[in-house]
């Protein structure tokens, strides 16, 4: 049952002003029990209107472009200069670890060609990150100022990067005694993953 709100208990008063009261007993026309019920209807639907006014849903113009967006990140993911590879059919993973963290990157049916392609585009990655060049990150998020990757750049010597294959793919393990290292890589990670929209564990 709903509370009565202070509105509600407002027109109550105001009714109860203009009755004649004989003791506890209201002295109402025949008709006013219906008036006095459709009163408190309305004030009760107005009531639950002004609470739910600010509960908007998120309009169809802000979902258009947040996936307008995706899937341009996607293309440029799967374009030679990049991946290589059908993002929507390979899988990221961007895992924290306690030293560090590390980068997944699979197909998720049998593409012997694309679980090579993965490789390869891995190994490149790996060599690139040790040497501060973080340009492939900044194409596929079309953005120059990927979070973390000024520090890895200045720390780059503080970082290791080691590819390793998976059954179909790869990852790259990346690893620092260096906090201020691993805050950054948390930092690049943590982007990844929303940006990728991107689990930060595997499922396997």
């Amino acid at each position: 049952m709903l509370p009565i709100r202070p509105a509600v208990l407002a027109g109550l008063r105001k009714a109860r002003n203009r009755e004649q009261v004989t003791g506890n007993v209201f002295h109402r026309p025949a008709l006013e029990p219906d008036r006095l019920m459709r009163r408190v209807s309305s004030l009760i639907v107005l009531a639950l209107c002004i609470a739910s006014a600010g509960c908007k849903p998120r309009s169809p113009a802000n979902t258009a472009t947040s996936d307008s967006a995706f899937a341009a990140l996607q293309k440029r993911g799967a374009s030679p200069a990049a991946m290589g590879v059908d993002q929507y059919t390979s899988a990221h993973v961007f895992e924290d670890l306690k030293d560090g963290g590390r980068i997944e990157l699979q197909r998720q049916v049998d593409d012997s060609a694309g679980t090579a392609q993965i490789r390869s585009h891995l190994a490149d990655v790996a060599q690139a990150f040790s040497k501060g060049d973080f340009e492939i990150p900044g194409f596929v998020h079309d953005r120059p100022d990927v979070p973390g990757t000024q520090t890895m750049t200045r720390k780059q010597a503080s970082i290791r990067y080691e590819f390793r294959a998976l059954p179909r793919g790869g990852e790259v393990i990346i690893s620092s005694t260096d906090p201020e290292a691993v805050k950054a890589i948390h930092d690049f990670l943590a982007f990844q993953r929303g940006d990728h929209r991107a689990p930060g564990h595997s499922k396997h």
